[in-house]
């Protein structure tokens, strides 16, 4: 039985270390959406964050995209001051592709 208890004992370390690592990941997650949170609320202002929170809703992955974009503009420099809603619309339109117009017809 002592080698069972080893092994038993093993395991327990391991998923310990495991739930570590998920958790210091966890945290690290959570501190970097933060600083994301507060350089957007440095770029944005309300309208054109809440412009933003809309999209997330509908559309999350290119809220997401949109975000990363903007905190690139801004360390390379070319976002030098707060952007309102205008602003953000047609950085929105430069950013994203436009969208193919589908249309269906019947024979």
């Amino acid at each position: 039985m002592d080698e069972a208890e080893e092994i038993k004992r093993r395991m327990m370390e391991q998923m310990q270390r495991q739930m570590e690592e998920e958790q210091r990941m966890q945290a690290e997650k959570e501190i970097i959406e933060a600083q994301k949170k507060a350089l957007l609320r440095q770029l944005l202002d309300g309208e054109a964050r809440g412009r933003l929170e809309r999209i997330r809703m509908a559309k999350p992955e290119e809220a997401e995209y949109i975000e990363n974009q903007l905190i690139r503009l801004y360390q390379m420099g070319r976002i030098r001051t707060k952007l309102n809603d205008e602003a953000f619309k047609v950085l929105i339109k430069n950013l994203l592709p436009e969208k193919k117009d589908i249309k269906i017809r019947r024979i």
